[in-house]
């Protein structure tokens, strides 16, 4: 380390690293660690679209280590993926740390953080509990096979030293997983727990205590926004990486579910513990809730029954009278039997959160006007166990993060994917990003989609309809996927869609074909970039996170517009929500969610500044459609065509070059 580091600026910090890391300055880069900084300085929030190969991790970092260390306050990095997490903590922040060591007083510290039911939890391995052989969901030879499982996991409790589902190798299924962690509503806390010095999720967090930059997940930064308890070390800057997907991890996170089986499997714990009867009375509850949501379609409700509500009501009364009864320990327990005790509060947990779940769901229904709900409920239907689930979420979260993140400390957003129909608005709004508070910058790409990329648009197929894929986009996509000798990424808007084309090409075209679902996402894109004149077809994992750079994939293949459902419930309310204030909810929900998707999806094509190829989308209305333009300005600006014979001939040419 220099005995007199340089007072250097962010630009100068950036130059440096890269030059230490061996790579090339970058303008887009430049830029954007320009206007980080500025942002930071400022205290104003900043929206950057950084295509690939913009470098925009490093452009971030060096500008969020320079006012850690300024100011010595945390900066939080908060990302959608465990993949990007990884990234940056074993990758790119110990090259980083590095490359500045000379260069600054102070070496960058960082650490990682994520939620408890990433971890092991003590207590729950303590207990030794085994998969419920009661759930009748389950058949034996499945619960044998958990068993195996959880057998694994308690040995490897024995050596672990960070207690990291991600250090499990290899690793185990949610279901497994489940036995041996806790939710944080589940979590007694480090002072009642009788494995709290030793507790794994704490050591995590006074790691993170005093740090430069804590890497989190979307999931957790909500939970600390929108809590009343401090997760996350104070800080006063938080930068959301893969930014696209703050509003679905935020949703997802701020949804609540009911079961009958959930409140069965409750009622046996309870049971078992000593619940003053209460334990038969939501035993029986649990039975007449599965019936009542049997008797109901799957769908968004709008009203609530009486039979309904009186039967919500018992159960939300039951649960809090089980909790109670619960929650009274028996003198002397938890110093004589501390294994029971924790186990009587992590119910009385788990109990107080269904519970709450119960109060929300009729809460939305204390008013008659469905436009004056700030919560949606709806009913959805497992058809492979037939478990029905009751669901409450937020209309939206902008209000929340309005003022719960916006509101206080600064906050930069970024991804490859921001600027819908070539401007930032829609996502500062679906964001609810105070107005005037905020800058936006597009850093572009290293890549030239101009000169790299074709969008071709086959006008002259017929509109998708619902039975399936026509005959005639089926001839065409053979056609294209021939001409391109395989080397095709087919982005499908449903799993059935992706089986019909993969069943129809099979034996028609001379290249192997895989289908998601075959086998793990990541075993079928490394074959499929291994094999290069294969095909891979999928659906919504592959739109957003398959990178294949180089040849195998030449060719990106969209079936249609990616519109969600008509019949999601979520969003039918945000929709109807955003008519009733006089928006345009067509373009505010279904073209937002279809232009995030299609620039993703558009985005698999170039990942290397040496990739060329075409992105084909086999839905006419892209073109013929008002929207249409909306939409193509969310995409890559490639050069754009509708002549199919301009096309194939293109993928000819790229074959022979290759």
């Amino acid at each position: 380390m220099s005995d007199q580091p340089q007072n250097l600026s962010t630009t100068e910090l950036l130059d440096a690293a890269v030059a230490s890391l061996g790579g090339t300055r970058r303008e887009g880069q430049v830029a954007m660690a320009d206007a980080v900084t500025a942002a930071l300085h400022k205290e104003r929030h900043l929206a950057v679209q950084a295509g690939t190969g913009t470098g925009k991790s490093l452009a971030y970092l060096v500008p969020a280590i320079a006012h850690a260390q300024e100011t010595g306050h945390t900066v939080i990095v908060s990302t959608a993926t465990l993949a990007l997490q990884r990234q940056l903590v074993e990758r790119d922040l110990p090259r980083l740390v590095e490359s500045l060591e000379s260069v600054l007083e102070t070496a960058p510290t960082f650490a990682i953080m994520k939620g408890r039911s990433n971890y092991l939890c003590l207590n729950k391995v303590a207990q030794g509990e085994q998969l419920a052989h009661d759930d009748a969901l389950i058949d034996e030879s499945e619960v044998s096979r958990m068993g195996r499982h959880i057998q694994r996991v308690h040995a490897w409790a024995q050596e672990t030293e960070s207690g990291d589902r991600e250090d499990l190798d290899p690793g185990v299924p949610d279901l497994a997983w489940r036995q041996v962690s806790v939710t944080s509503a589940e979590c007694l806390g480090a002072i009642r727990c009788p494995h709290g010095e030793d507790c794994f999720a704490e050591a995590a967090r006074r790691k993170a205590a005093d740090v430069n930059i804590v890497v989190t997940n979307h999931a957790l930064l909500a939970i600390d926004a929108i809590s009343d308890i401090n997760i996350l070390p104070e800080h006063d800057v938080v930068i959301v990486d893969e930014a696209h997907e703050l509003d679905g991890r935020i949703t997802s996170v701020s949804t609540a579910e009911i079961t009958g089986r959930a409140l069965k499997m409750a009622s046996n714990r309870a049971k078992s513990l000593g619940a003053e009867g209460k334990d038969q009375r939501l035993s029986q509850l649990a039975d007449e809730f599965a019936m009542l949501l049997g008797e109901f379609e799957p769908g968004r409700w709008v009203d609530l029954p009486d039979n309904a509500k009186q039967q919500l009501t018992a159960v939300g009364d039951t649960l809090r009278e089980c909790k109670d009864a619960i929650a009274r320990a028996p003198e002397g327990e938890q110093a004589n039997e501390p294994e029971t005790f924790a186990e009587r509060q992590n119910l009385a947990n788990h109990l107080a959160t269904m519970s709450e779940a119960v109060v929300r769901i009729l809460d939305v229904f204390a008013t008659d006007n469905p436009s004056a709900h700030e919560d949606v409920v709806w009913m959805e239907r497992d058809e492979r166990s037939m478990t029905d689930t009751l669901a409450v979420a937020p209309l939206s979260i902008a209000g929340m993060l309005h003022d719960k993140l916006f509101g206080e400390q600064t906050v930069v957003l970024t991804s490859a994917t921001l600027a819908l129909g070539g401007r930032f608005d829609a996502m500062a709004a679906q964001w609810g990003m105070p107005k005037g508070t905020w800058d936006s910058l597009d850093a572009g790409t290293p890549f030239d989609p101009a000169k790299k990329g074709i969008l071709y648009v086959a006008k002259h197929l017929p509109n998708p309809g619902r039975d399936g894929i026509a005959p005639a986009t089926l001839q065409e996509i053979k056609e294209l996927i021939m001409a391109a000798g395989g080397r095709t990424l087919g982005l499908f808007s449903s799993r059935r869609a992706a089986q019909q084309a993969a069943e129809e090409l099979r034996g028609q075209i001379p290249f192997e074909i895989f289908v998601q679902g075959e086998d793990s996402i990541g075993a079928l894109v490394d074959r499929f970039s291994k094999n290069e004149n294969s095909c891979l077809f999928g659906t919504l994992t592959l739109w957003q996170g398959v990178d294949v750079p180089g040849p195998a994939c030449s060719l990106v293949l969209i079936d249609r517009i990616p519109f969600p459902r008509p019949d999601n419930p979520l969003m039918q309310a945000r929709t109807e929500a955003a008519q009733a204030a006089g928006r345009n909810g067509f373009m505010e929900v279904s073209a937002t969610h279809a232009a995030l998707l299609l620039a993703q999806g558009a985005g698999r094509l170039l990942r290397s500044v040496e990739d060329r190829g075409i992105v084909a989308v086999l839905d006419n209305r892209l073109i013929t459609k008002r929207y249409g333009g909306f939409l193509r300005a969310s995409m890559p600006p490639m050069w754009q065509t509708t002549d199919p014979q301009v096309v194939k001939s293109a993928l000819k040419r790229l074959v022979e070059t290759r």
